[in-house]
């Protein structure tokens, strides 16, 4: 089960609950801002968080995750490139914004790892390297459930900002056209700033 809970800070942005409806365990994908509100979500739901999963290092992708790590005692996990951007407030472009916000001690991932609940090792998502918006982007993919979470790789009907600090347009659209777009048609995919849509809808609009 897939829940989109939309949160605001400095700005808007999609946070994503992926849930095992059979354990009620699950994963909490970029939660940006409203950690009391995140957190009144789980407690009144029953649900176990088992991790945090980051799809890249942007603030506005990662404002709640100090106080939700503490709360709920889990590992944050992200690529393994994050701390380029979680440890410097110009990268995460903080700096800019709202001040200067770090994210330490998060655990690293591997393009093509498999990161899996421990309540339910079936039931898992499989990381994608897509750089382009930043150097550490991410898709987490499940296979099973058709789903996405591309945070700013790709939106519906539009390709993330690759004009911020280690962006590229090459990359993002060789991240889009060979990591994302060769994915199952039918493979929703869920972002940080736009409706969801779908693999076969975008191949269809750019490609």
């Amino acid at each position: 089960m897939v829940r989109c809970v939309p949160v605001k800070g400095y700005f808007a942005e999609n946070c994503f609950f992926y849930l095992d409806e059979e354990t009620g365990h699950g994963f909490l994908i970029d939660p940006g801002a409203e950690a009391e509100r995140l957190l009144a979500i789980i407690q009144r739901e029953g649900w176990t968080i088992e991790k945090i999963l980051l799809t890249h290092g942007h603030f506005d992708h990662t404002g709640a995750v100090d106080a939700l790590r503490k709360a709920l005692n889990i590992p944050v996990l992200a690529h393994e490139n994050a701390d380029r951007y979680l440890l410097d407030p110009r990268m995460n472009l903080s700096a800019f914004c709202v001040g200067n916000w770090i994210v330490q001690n998060v655990e690293k991932l591997l393009d093509g790892a498999v990161i899996s609940l421990e309540a339910n090792p079936a039931f898992s998502l499989r990381v994608i390297h897509t750089p382009g918006h930043t150097t550490d982007s991410v898709v987490y993919y499940s296979e099973k459930d058709r789903a996405a979470f591309v945070g700013d790789t790709i939106f519906k009907a539009s390709i993330g900002n690759f004009q911020y600090p280690g962006g590229s347009r090459q990359d993002i659209v060789e991240s889009i056209r060979d990591k994302i777009l060769t994915l199952p048609d039918d493979t929703v995919l869920y972002s940080g700033h736009s409706e969801e849509t779908t693999v076969g809808a975008e191949k269809r609009r750019y490609f």
